[in-house]
C-alpha cells in the first residue's frame, strides 16, 4: 500500500484566510506553566529543567485543507436545516477517487463538455460516492497569491451539477476555492450580474454536497482512478468546515 500526501501545510499561507496565529510554548516555559499542577513542585523536578512543549493556534475552519459543510453555503439545504461538519456522513469522505486533469483550463471555467471529454479520455464513468479531484495545477503557485488566484481553473455551475447528478457528494480541487474562476466572478460584477460571486457555493443551498479545497500534489497520483481518497474532517461541533489531512491510497504494488 502506498499513501500519497495531497495536502498543504497548515500555516500562515499568503492566501486567505489570513488570521492564522501560531504561538510556541517552549519546554522551559512549559516547566514553569506546569508548576500549578503539583503543589510544591519546581522546574528542577523535570529532566534538565524542561517539561513539555506545546503550541496555541488561532485559525478559521477554512484554513489549509478543509471540507466545506452544507451550512457554509447557507442556513438551509434542500429546504431543511443545513448540516454542519460534525453531521456529515463519513462515508462521503472515504472512497474511490477519480482525478480529472484540467491543467489546460487555468484561469477559465470547467464546463460539462470538459468533464465529459476528460471522462472519455480516461475511460471512466462516475458512480455514486466517488470522490472527484479536480487537477488544475494551481498548487504550483502557492507562494504567489496573485498567480494562485489568477490561475484557478473554476468549476462551472453546470459542470458542478453534472458531477452531482452522478451521485457524487465530495468534490476536491487543488485551488484556493471550489467555484467558478475569479476572472468569471470579476467579469460578472462588471456586468452587474446578481449572482456573480461564488455561485457554485450557493448550489449547496439546493443540493447537499461538500467541497474540499486547497489540495496539492495531485500529479503524484500515478493514475486517474483505481485509488482511494481519505479526507476525514475534524469533528468541530456546529462547524461550517473541518480541517482534513487528505491522502490518496494506492492499494496494490505499482512496481
Amino acid at each position: 500500500m502506498k499513501i500519497i500526501d495531497i495536502g498543504v501545510p497548515l500555516d500562515a499561507a499568503p492566501y486567505p484566510p489570513w488570521n492564522y496565529r501560531f504561538k510556541r510554548v517552549s519546554h522551559e516555559e512549559g516547566a514553569r506553566a506546569m508548576l500549578r499542577l503539583f503543589k510544591g513542585s519546581d522546574v528542577g523536578d523535570y529532566p534538565e529543567s524542561m517539561a513539555l512543549g506545546w503550541e496555541t493556534i488561532t485559525l478559521t475552519g477554512h484554513a489549509g485543507n478543509h471540507i466545506d459543510a452544507p451550512w457554509h453555503f447557507g442556513p438551509l439545504c434542500e429546504g431543511k436545516p443545513a448540516r454542519t461538519i460534525d453531521q456529515i456522513p463519513l462515508e462521503w469522505c472515504y472512497g474511490d477517487g477519480v482525478r480529472l486533469d484540467f491543467r489546460h483550463r487555468q484561469g477559465e471555467d470547467i464546463s460539462v463538455e470538459d468533464i465529459k471529454g476528460e471522462l472519455a479520455r480516461i475511460e471512466y464513468t462516475l458512480k455514486p460516492l466517488d470522490i472527484v479531484l479536480l487537477w488544475t495545477g494551481s498548487d504550483q503557485y502557492l507562494d504567489n497569491v496573485d498567480e494562485y488566484v489568477r490561475r484557478q481553473a473554476g468549476l462551472s455551475v453546470a459542470g458542478q451539477n453534472f458531477i452531482l447528478d452522478q451521485g457524487v457528494k465530495l468534490i476536491g480541487i487543488d485551488a484556493i476555492a471550489m467555484d467558478v474562476s475569479f476572472a468569471t466572478m470579476a467579469r460578472g460584477l462588471r456586468e452587474g450580474q446578481p449572482d456573480a460571486l461564488f455561485p457554485a457555493h450557493f448550489v449547496g443551498r439546493e443540493r447537499e454536497h461538500i467541497h474540499m479545497e486547497k489540495l496539492a500534489n495531485l500529479g503524484a497520483i500515478p493514475r486517474p482512478f483505481g485509488f482511494k481518497v481519505s479526507a476525514l474532517p475534524i469533528k468541530i461541533t456546529g462547524g461550517s468546515a473541518g480541517w482534513v489531512r487528505p491522502v490518496a491510497i494506492i492499494e496494490d504494488d505499482l512496481d
